[in-house]
């Protein structure tokens, strides 16, 4: 007899295959990263097409074959109307779908991720989010996600000597962890020059301060700069 497996899925990828398959890259509450082949689901009478699609958060029901994961049932859970209405907040969505679809690899189990997604996407669909604050969303996404991966920074002392920061000659080492005093730069040349602003950004994000966050008003200048580490981090933490 065949076993079916049953999990909460969210999707953050699909692909076409042949006339009517269709493949899905799901990180699941129970398994991690799975790729699950919905078989004819892009026929226009499939049952399963209504229960699963890009950033759905589902309950889904598959069987393991030789080659694939098939699906064999899909129930949405959640779906988020307010990110499909706003080009901004879909390009975020995907930018944490890229993300995900990079630097997740292996079948691995990851509750705190998957809380982590949910957090984030209820958050993205609300109506209450600023257009300034939009992109805060992907940089609480990617320093939290470097978090759960081991790679936690220290962002309250200077990460070589522990000394106390000052805020007119800090800079951030992906080689140091976290931020580091300019008597320490000797240690890491390619260290970034940043500011009070992007420390200020980085506590309340690692802290899980939704409030403070969404109600901050951060220079477009310096936003730019926390997504140069932002992306920088990830890229040192977690190569591909």
């Amino acid at each position: 007899m065949t076993t079916k497996y049953k999990t909460r899925a969210f999707v953050f990828k699909k692909n076409d295959k042949s006339e009517a398959d269709r493949n899905f890259s799901v990180f699941t509450e129970d398994y991690g990263r799975l790729e699950i082949l919905g078989r004819a689901i892009r026929k226009i009478n499939s049952k399963l097409r209504a229960g699963i699609d890009m950033f759905y958060f589902s309950e889904i029901e598959f069987i393991e074959g030789k080659n694939n994961k098939t699906l064999t049932d899909a129930t949405k859970i959640k779906i988020f109307d307010n990110i499909s209405k706003d080009f901004k907040k879909i390009e975020i969505a995907y930018q944490i779908a890229d993300t995900l679809d990079n630097f997740l690899k292996g079948q691995e189990k990851d509750h705190m991720l998957f809380g982590l997604l949910n957090e984030l996407f209820e958050k993205l669909d609300s109506q209450q989010l600023t257009i300034n604050n939009q992109q805060l969303i992907y940089y609480y996404f990617i320093w939290n996600f470097l978090s759960l991966q081991g790679y936690g920074s220290e962002v309250y002392n200077c990460a070589s000597c522990q000394e106390k920061l000052n805020p007119y000659s800090i800079y951030f080492s992906n080689k140091e962890g976290g931020v580091i005093c300019k008597k320490c730069l000797d240690k890491d040349k390619n260290a970034q020059k940043i500011n009070s602003d992007i420390v200020k950004t980085l506590r309340i994000i690692i802290k899980k301060d939704w409030d403070t966050l969404l109600r901050l008003k951060i220079e477009q200048s310096s936003q730019q700069l926390l997504g140069k580490i932002s992306e920088s981090a990830l890229t040192a933490f977690c190569p591909t």
